[in-house]
């Protein structure tokens, strides 16, 4: 005869191996009968054994079939890399397979790579877009074709589609752009800014920069005295900083839109002497700001670690195909978090970039329906 479920059981042993395998309810159903009295209990175990696949919705398939996600990345940046790392990384943790296409910033191309997934029969689809109309032209297509979708990055533009999708993924860039406004207000009253963005087209730029001068406007203490656009490319940043220098505009503060692009200007106001002039404010939390915030290089950023957001975008996208939840068009906003030298060691401050385990707690925390599908340690 089996023993209570206590720790070493075979039974307990058993289904630990397997947890991780299995999704959320499932995981409860099985506990249940490890609590169910001893003789009940047998049948189970024999099922557990030798037709757990069966009896239990298993990670990665469905109905027996492995599932298959596709992703559609804008283009090469930094940022979009590690977001389809995260979400290639724990798309592997639950067995699933991953297609993932690149669109290179090229508007068309965006939407051959959505008829292709379509084509290819992807159970899912997560897209970044670098326009607001390629999220909205991919729910639309994809509601035709009936394949559940996750936005990454589009600012719930796609909710107002008309088409239902799964989730919009995304970081708060209003709540940014207000936390950059408050701190330069609290620290750096009545100095001028010059913004080098992101593409201007894409909506997060729009809507942290929209949000940082509305803020501005309130508060009274700072204006922002030119925007131009760096492209998320280092070298093009370089020329707009080297450009508002030389066009004579007076600013004390420079704010871009990512630290690959900081980094670059930062070099270039070091080897002209310059940096001590200007307060370098820049977005990200990644590896190659870090170290910057920690020699004071760079002022202040706030950490938005794309690698979580690709596991948290696969992970909703996964709850619904798997049939755990139906709920559609779902807002899921990542928590801004500020960085400031104090807090450059502390990982659950600034979220790493690519993975750490971190990643696993912090999705437990903030999204525990999800969290649930992630093992409680590093596989």
């Amino acid at each position: 005869m089996i023993g209570p479920f206590c720790e070493g059981s075979l039974f307990e042993s058993l289904f630990n191996q397997r947890r991780c395998m299995l999704s959320p309810k499932s995981r409860d159903y099985v506990k249940s009968i490890l609590l169910s009295p001893p003789m009940k209990r047998i049948p189970w175990l024999l099922i557990f054994l030798f037709a757990a696949a069966s009896s239990f919705p298993i990670t990665g398939s469905a109905a027996g079939k492995q599932l298959t996600f596709g992703y559609i990345t804008p283009g090469p940046d930094t940022w979009y890399k590690r977001d389809v790392d995260g979400f290639v990384l724990a798309a592997n943790m639950l067995s699933l397979k991953t297609v993932v296409l690149n669109s290179d910033y090229d508007a068309q191309k965006e939407v051959s790579n959505i008829e292709s997934l379509i084509t290819q029969g992807v159970d899912g689809m997560a897209i970044f877009s670098f326009n607001q109309q390629g999220a909205i032209t991919a729910a639309k297509k994809c509601k035709e074709a009936g394949i559940p979708l996750v936005t990454v990055d589009n600012c719930g533009q796609a909710l107002k589609s008309g088409n239902d999708i799964v989730a919009a993924v995304d970081f708060d860039w209003t709540a940014m752009g207000k936390n950059y406004a408050e701190y330069m207000a609290k620290n750096y009253p009545g100095k001028k800014v010059a913004l080098i963005t992101g593409l201007l087209e894409h909506l997060p730029v729009q809507m942290v920069t929209g949000a940082m001068k509305q803020r501005m406007q309130e508060l009274g203490k700072n204006e922002i005295v030119a925007i131009r656009d760096g492209k998320y490319n280092p070298p093009v940043a370089v020329t707009q900083a080297q450009d508002l220098i030389q066009s004579g505009v007076k600013f004390d503060i420079l704010w871009i839109m990512n630290e690959d692009m900081a980094a670059a200007v930062i070099r270039y106001l070091k080897s002209q002497g310059i940096l001590d002039q200007y307060v370098v404010i820049a977005q990200n939390g990644s590896p190659v700001g870090i170290p910057l915030i920690e020699n004071g290089a760079l002022n202040y950023t706030i950490s938005s670690s794309p690698g979580w957001e690709g596991m948290v975008a696969l992970l909703a996208l996964y709850q619904h195909v798997s049939g755990d939840s139906k709920t559609v068009n779902q807002q899921i906003m990542l928590p801004v978090i500020p960085v400031t030298k104090a807090t450059t060691l502390d990982k659950t401050k600034v979220v790493p970039w690519e993975f750490d385990p971190v990643w696993l707690a912090l999705t437990k925390q903030y999204f525990p329906s999800l969290g649930g599908y992630l093992p409680a340690k590093t596989p």
